[in-house]
């Protein structure tokens, strides 16, 4: 069966509701997504770093039971794991602070086996660090060589803003690693100053020729190649939106491994196809809502499940 390699920030997510606590669930951005893949039975590990408490060693064990290879999770002695406060507001949009305690050298890893047409995902602040750079890069262009498909989510939250015009030549990188980038506009917002996707389409085709914009009630766009689709999300009332682009990714590599998309025809997905895959993204991205999980329900898991 082909892999799923993710890599990524792993966070404790404490959630708030009037400023009193409601959940608390392990998290990430590339996290939430591996956790529902792993659920659905898709063969899936996970490069990240984790302190050696408490809060630690239960996210290892629960990556462990929802199916996750945690081989390559860096495990920093005498540090505490990254802790993350959410407060959901009105609409049950999350806004943060951010509690971390990492020691100056960070994710020592081995290179994990890829193959052709394996998956990786990657993205966020993480995929951008300076601090991190010289261990995230070469692993993706190890991947790139590899022939894996490199999918990327933006996820480029407003408190790192400031850093856009810095880190310029790394989203380009990014941009020219990766055979599909998913960005919400909220996203866009924050990297280009505007959402249209059609204009951001020009910035970005000249390195990745897949781009899918996601634009909450107003539904998705998708431009390949030129050809532009646009498709209806699902109109609900949500309990959390923590988790809902993560697991829209989740549903997309879901519905790559489902079509059977390999490198041999990732360029010749149809207008159908695409609906399908968006199918599955806003399945999986609408379900996360509905909870104050940061993932798809184990139940929900099961009608997809795909076995190893």
């Amino acid at each position: 069966m082909r892999k799923i390699i993710g890599i990524g920030e792993t966070i404790y997510d404490i959630l708030f509701r009037d400023n009193q606590p409601v959940a608390a669930v392990p998290g990430g951005s590339v996290f939430n997504g591996l956790i529902s893949l792993g659920r659905t039975g898709l063969d899936c590990t996970f490069i990240t770093e984790i302190g050696s408490d408490y809060v630690g060693q239960y996210i290892l064990r629960f990556m462990h039971e929802n199916g996750i290879n945690t081989d390559y999770v860096s495990c920093y002695q005498g540090k505490k794991t990254a802790i993350s406060l959410a407060y959901l507001d009105q609409n049950n949009d999350a806004h943060y602070s951010f509690y971390k305690d990492y020691p100056n050298n960070r994710l020592d890893f081995e290179m994990p086996v890829i193959n052709e047409n394996d998956i990786v995902a990657f993205g966020a602040y993480f995929s951008l660090n300076p601090v991190l750079r010289s261990k995230v890069k070469p692993f993706l262009e190890y991947a790139k060589k590899q022939g894996a498909i490199l999918y990327y989510d933006l996820n480029f939250r407003d408190n790192h803003a400031h850093e856009v015009e810095s880190l310029r030549d790394t989203f380009r990188e990014n941009f020219a690693l990766a055979d599909i980038v998913r960005g919400s506009h909220e996203d866009f917002i924050n990297i280009f100053g505007y959402d249209d996707c059609s204009l951001i389409y020009n910035e970005t085709s000249r390195y990745c020729p897949r781009l899918i914009c996601t634009r909450g009630k107003q539904g998705v766009i998708v431009i390949d190649q030129e050809r532009e689709y646009c498709f209806r999300s699902q109109t609900i009332t949500p309990v959390s939106t923590i988790g809902a682009g993560d697991n829209f990714n989740a549903g997309m590599i879901y519905g790559i491994i489902k079509e059977d998309i390999m490198r041999n025809n990732l360029d010749f997905i149809t207008h159908e196809t695409w609906s399908r895959l968006i199918g599955y993204g806003i399945q999986f991205g609408t379900e996360a809502c509905m909870s104050t999980s940061n993932y798809v329900s184990t139940d929900f898991a099961r009608r997809f499940k795909i076995d190893r």
